[in-house]
C-alpha cells in the first residue's frame, strides 16, 4: 500500500503541475496583449501631442496670412494718402493705417503665445519619444521571453502528459477511479494529502487517534473522515 501512495501522490503532483502550466499558458495571450497595449498607450499620446502642436502650427500659418493681408491692405492706404484731396480723407486714412497696425500687433501677440505653445508641445514629443522608445524595447524584450518560456512550458507540459499516462499504468484501474473521484469532488483537485501529528493536511482538521494508528501499518487505503480524502503518513 505504501508504494501505491506514493504512485498517487506522484501522479498528483505531475497533475497539478500540469494545472499550473496550463494556466500560465493561458495567460500568456493576454501578457503580451497587455504590453502590447501600454505601447499603444504611448503611441497614442504622441500623436494627440502631435495633433495638437500640427494645429498650433496651422492656425500660425494662418496668423501668418493675416499678417500679410494686413500689410498689403496698410500699403494700398498708404498709396491712397499720396492722392489725399482734403485732410478729413487723410485722416480717416490714417485711422485705416492705425487700426490695421492695431490687429497686426494683436495678432503678434497670439503668434508669440503660439510659439510657446508649440515649443511646449515639441518638447512633450520629444520626452514621450524617449520613453517610447525605453518602453518599446522593454515590451519587445519581455514579449521574447514571455514566447520563450511559453515554448519551454509546452515541451514540459508535453512531458508531464506522458509521465502522467506512464504513471497512472502503474495503478490498479479500481484505485484510479477512486482517486479521480475524490480529486473531482475536492476543491484544487487535491485528491491525495499527507497527515503529521494526526492533523488531516487536507483540511487541518484532527483524525481519530486509532485511525492515526492504523496510518502506520499502510496495509489499505484509508480516508479522511473529514474531507474524504486518501491519507497517508507524512515521514519526518
Amino acid at each position: 500500500m505504501k508504494e501505491r501512495i506514493e504512485v498517487l501522490v506522484k501522479l498528483q503532483q505531475i497533475e497539478t503541475e500540469t494545472v499550473q502550466i496550463k494556466s500560465e499558458l493561458n495567460d500568456v495571450s493576454k501578457r503580451l496583449e497587455d504590453l502590447d497595449s501600454g505601447v499603444k498607450i504611448f503611441e497614442q499620446t504622441i500623436g494627440e501631442q502631435e495633433c495638437i502642436i500640427n494645429d498650433l502650427k496651422k492656425q500660425y500659418r494662418d496668423y501668418e496670412s493675416d499678417i500679410q493681408l494686413n500689410l498689403e491692405k496698410e500699403q494700398k492706404i498708404q498709396a491712397k494718402l499720396r492722392s489725399v484731396k482734403n485732410n478729413k480723407e487723410y485722416q480717416a486714412l490714417l485711422k485705416e493705417i492705425e487700426d490695421v497696425r492695431g490687429k497686426n500687433s494683436e495678432i503678434e501677440d497670439k503668434m508669440i503665445e503660439f510659439l510657446d505653445q508649440m515649443d511646449v508641445t515639441e518638447k512633450i514629443i520629444s520626452t514621450k519619444k524617449d520613453e517610447y522608445i525605453n518602453i518599446f524595447e522593454r515590451a519587445e524584450n519581455e514579449k521574447e521571453n514571455i514566447k520563450q518560456n511559453a515554448e519551454a512550458r509546452k515541451k514540459r507540459l508535453a512531458e508531464l502528459e506522458m509521465e502522467n499516462a506512464k504513471v497512472s499504468k502503474l495503478l490498479d484501474p479500481e484505485l484510479l477511479k477512486k482517486y479521480l473521484i475524490i480529486k473531482e469532488q475536492n476543491q484544487g483537485g487535491i485528491a491525495v494529502v499527507p497527515v503529521k501529528d494526526a492533523v488531516c493536511h487536507g483540511c487541518n482538521v484532527n483524525i481519530p487517534p486509532q485511525l492515526y494508528n492504523e496510518l502506520f501499518r499502510c496495509d489499505s487505503l484509508r480516508f479522511c473522515p473529514n474531507c474524504q480524502r486518501i491519507i497517508y503518513i507524512k515521514d519526518s
